[in-house]
């Protein structure tokens, strides 16, 4: 069948050996910026201020205490020119090493033991900074406990290993006497061969079943013998060393020890075998000695006589009794030990870590040692400066000194960096933008529009309501268990959870854009009466394609009507929609892009990049897919089957327009070839102007300041904070910060913290290069990353095209089957659907989706206006480095 159509803070918890204490708050994440007033909208990076801070000695501990807990401060180093092991605190980091030592020794002690440790979620529970003497305490207690343990540990090792040797020796007693008895007992004869040279000195005799002379013994035939246990793995080359060193004159009976050994050292099972070997002559026996104990075997003594050796086993017995139960009491009084510490090890980790944070913060500082003050400098939010005061304040009003800290905002030329406030919803949207590059500061920040054009975009080529209601409660369930989720381990899983969010709303997006498709599992809905009715003709037989037509003036009010599903010119109908669909959703995103490129020059008062790159780009871009764009919208709506002519292909329209300027082979409107040939030539002119119209008015703009006497750009006068007094004396600190006078932190260079911004002289040369290159990027990128756009087209149709495919191959087969096998086929068959459609349609699908959205946002979208040439604002927090320290991660719940 076909269709036509041609239009449309409390609770003290005490912790275990000193008096630290858990305080149970009620806290959303990691302390962080995120938790501080906010006054800037996520529209821009926050603005941000050079600060320098002077700060009593006494107090500079609980001061970057303090300052951890807010995490708005990051910190320069003013002392790059000093070696860490000459910094004023590197003794207090190096005793705070240690003690981390010994605690990740405790840590070690009970997984050998299978001691569970309690673990501390630092979403509920937080520590409150310890004093000095309480870390003193710590330090100390720490190692008296290290002392106690390794001793119990060392006596414990001791034991096992004694324990071990008196197990070896009563299997060795049990095995050894057994052969003796059945050779007293006239089971087996052991004898010397006389009539080969080259047989064996001791050999394994036995006639008929007969054994001969029961009563000779060994001692009588001036026999000796060696007896040990040996590793399993090792009998096999322990005979044939044996055997080829002493060339068969010997006599070996072994047998394997049923019950596995501890090695108390590397606490691993260990299967081993009791051997006896026999031999002639005192030099053959210190040989096999020799080699038994170079193999690993551990000798033990055995005594021929069944009375002596019955002695031995009671006696071994009582000594493994006594051990065992020494053994016991001592394991018991280690895991007692270790499970107190269980209790109290993670609250100890975390407070080591954040002091040895604090003083490595510290070292960062310059000291003036005649005033004893320590000088810190660093970026902070502006907005948060009142905080950071405040904060101040009451740190020196609680260590009681007269002496007040001092913070004062400094002006300097260094390239501020970018910090973006977000929350728990923003945060995953922010992470992959900042994936691409870190916006330069004060820039419009490209992951709020992201926000929406990313799981828009993803929208449009998932687009099936079934997959994405699968999606949409998947991101609901992982939202409502938010925090029981948050501590699975499983990298993928903890991927797709971190992206909660952006999942939801891309599902949100996906049951709009397969409502509009009406596409559900490849099915359709028919929520609304259809425009299309057939038409059918007296003498119709089955199998004769049918035509439809509309029904009066009766519109499908919402998608695709659902007739077009199943129809035989389906695919034709929906290659030219989505195709044509994509052109719009390409214009429209890059268009507005575009547009956010004149708000970043606006604010960073570059009015030539208004004139100079926004103005003639857009009037290029829009000049021709412009163009193309209201072509499509113009061509759709007109009714083209009351029209006098064939509707124009808009592809082959678009290509003449460049090939042949004013020729138009099927016209879409009156004067097309006009209209054409004036766009054509306003988009040429544009290009010059995009090519010299910035670098000759930033040449003329040089030029007018240079006459006028100002100062070139890169001719800074420099104050410096830690400079010498004017006197001469009074030098100031480790290290040296220099600032520009220059008034502006705007700009980007790329650069770190610590670089200077690049200013240089200016090189009118340079600037037409960049210039020509900027210009040929544009007009190239206008015209491929349209075409890019065009991905939305293919991918919409291969997701539904697969959901067909799947949905035939599987379930649709089998649904006309009858019976009780079609009830089992049925059932079979939709789990067989329901897998394949998460695995392969949601899953592998929505990735290959989600890949192709983010890079139409990265290339085709942020690349209209973003620089990405800032650096990232990393204040010191103590709540982002508990969360990011990898070595903490098995300390925290």
């Amino acid at each position: 069948m076909t269709l036509r159509c041609y239009g449309q803070a409390c609770n003290n918890l005490n912790i275990t050996y000193d008096n630290l204490h858990l305080v149970k708050t009620r806290s959303f994440g990691a302390i962080s910026p995120i938790m501080a007033p906010n006054q800037t909208s996520m529209f821009r990076s926050a603005d941000m201020s050079m600060v320098q801070l002077y700060i009593s000695n006494e107090i500079g501990r609980e001061v970057v205490n303090a300052l951890g807990e807010l995490g708005l401060v990051q910190f320069r180093d003013l002392n790059g020119d000093v070696s860490a092991f000459q910094r004023t605190f590197t003794q207090e980091i190096r005793r705070l090493d240690n003690v981390e030592r010994q605690l990740r020794y405790f840590h070690s002690q009970m997984e050998k033991s299978n001691i569970p440790l309690r673990k501390l979620d630092l979403d509920v529970e937080s520590l409150a900074s310890p004093t000095t003497h309480e870390i003193d305490e710590l330090a100390e207690r720490s190692q008296s406990l290290e002392t106690r343990v390794a001793s119990l540990n060392e006596s414990y090792e001791t034991l096992k290993k004694r324990e071990v040797e008196l197990t070896e020796w009563r299997w060795v007693l049990k095995e050894a006497g057994g052969f003796f008895d059945r050779a007293h007992g006239n089971v087996e004869e052991i004898r010397h061969s006389t009539e080969d040279d080259d047989a064996p000195l001791l050999q394994d005799v036995e006639q008929n079943g007969q054994a001969a002379d029961a009563d000779r013994s060994f001692s009588g035939m001036n026999i000796g013998f060696v007896a040990g246990v040996i590793p399993r793995d090792r009998v096999g080359p322990f005979e044939r060393i044996l055997w080829r060193t002493l060339r068969g004159n010997l006599y070996m009976n072994q047998s394997e020890i049923p019950e596995p050994l501890v090695d108390p050292t590397t606490n691993e099972t260990v299967n081993k075998n009791v051997f006896v070997i026999f031999a002639h002559g005192k030099e053959i026996l210190a040989k096999i000695r020799k080699i038994s104990e170079s193999m690993g075997a551990e000798l033990y003594k055995v005594d021929e006589d069944g009375n002596e050796r019955r002695d031995q086993v009671h006696e071994v017995n009582v000594r493994l009794n006594d051990l065992q139960n020494v053994l016991r009491n001592t394991q018991n009084t280690l895991e007692a030990e270790l499970t107190q510490i269980a209790q109290s090890l993670s609250a100890w980790m975390i407070l080591v870590t954040k002091e040895k944070a604090a003083y490595q913060t510290l070292n960062l500082f310059s000291f003036d040692k005649q005033r004893r003050t320590l000088i810190a400098e660093g970026w902070c939010p502006t907005n948060d400066l009142p905080l950071i005061r405040s904060t101040l304040q009451d740190v020196t009003n609680r260590a009681g000194l007269s002496v007040p800290s001092i913070i004062n905002e400094i002006r300097t030329n260094k390239t501020p960096p970018t910090y973006l406030k977000t929350n728990k919803f923003t945060e995953a949207f922010q992470t992959i933008i900042n994936a691409y590059g870190t916006a330069t500061y004060q820039e419009v920040n490209p992951a709020l529009p992201a926000i929406v054009t990313f799981p828009f975009l993803f929208a449009v080529m998932f687009g099936d309501f079934g997959h994405a209601v699968i999606m949409f409660l998947a991101s609901l369930a992982m939202i409502y268990w938010e925090k029981p989720l948050k501590k699975v381990t499983f990298e993928l899983f903890a991927m797709v959870y971190y992206g909660r969010y952006i999942a939801l709303v891309m599902s949100i997006f996906s049951l709009y854009t397969g409502l509009i498709y009406n596409d559900v599992f490849s099915k359709s809905l028919t929520l609304f009466d259809s425009a299309w009715k057939w038409n059918v003709p007296d003498d119709w037989k089955e199998g004769q394609t049918l035509d439809a037509q509309l029904v009066s003036d009766y519109r499908y009010p919402f998608g695709i009507d659902w007739r077009w599903h199943g129809a035989e010119n389906d695919l034709l109908f929906s290659n030219s929609y989505k195709m044509k669909m994509s052109i719009i959703l390409g214009w429209f995103h890059m268009t507005y892009s575009l547009c956010l490129s004149y708000f970043n020059a606006r604010h960073f008062k570059k009015p030539i990049d208004i004139w100079g790159n926004f103005v003639p780009g857009m009037i290029f871009f829009q000049s021709i897919f412009g163009y193309l764009v209201i072509c499509i919208i113009y061509k759709w709506s007109i009714d083209w089957s009351k029209a006098d002519s064939s509707p124009p292909g808009l592809l082959n329209m678009l290509i003449y327009m460049f090939l042949r300027p004013g020729f138009v082979d099927e016209q879409l409107y009156p004067g097309q070839g006009t209209v054409q040939v004036i766009l054509l030539l306003l988009a040429f002119v544009q290009v010059p102007i995009l090519l010299f119209l910035k670098p000759f008015y930033l040449r003329w703009e040089h030029n007018q300041a240079r006459a006028k006497g100002y100062r070139g750009i890169g001719e800074h006068s420099r104050v410096s904070a830690l400079d010498e007094d004017e006197d001469g004396d009074g030098h100031v600190g480790n290290g040296r910060a220099s600032f520009d006078t220059d008034d502006g932190q705007g700009g980007a260079t790329g650069q770190g913290d610590d670089d200077e911004e690049g200013h240089h002289e200016f090189e009118f040369s340079e600037i037409m290069i960049h210039q020509v290159i900027h210009t040929i990027e544009f007009c190239l990128n206008c015209i491929s990353h349209t075409a890019s756009y065009l991905r939305l087209w293919a991918l919409s149709l291969a997701h539904q095209q697969l959901s067909v495919v799947l949905w035939s191959m599987t379930i649709g087969g089998v649904l006309s089957k009858t019976g009780a096998l079609g009830v089992i086929m049925i059932v079979i068959a939709f789990y067989l659907w329901f897998f394949l459609t998460c695995a392969i349609l949601i899953a592998m699908e929505g990735c290959s989706a989600m890949l192709h959205s983010l890079r139409l946002q990265w290339v085709e979208a942020q690349s209209k206006y973003a620089e990405f040439a800032g650096h990232m604002f990393t204040p010191f927090s103590y709540g982002t480095l508990l969360e990011e320290d990898e070595g903490l991660a098995e300390f925290r719940g």
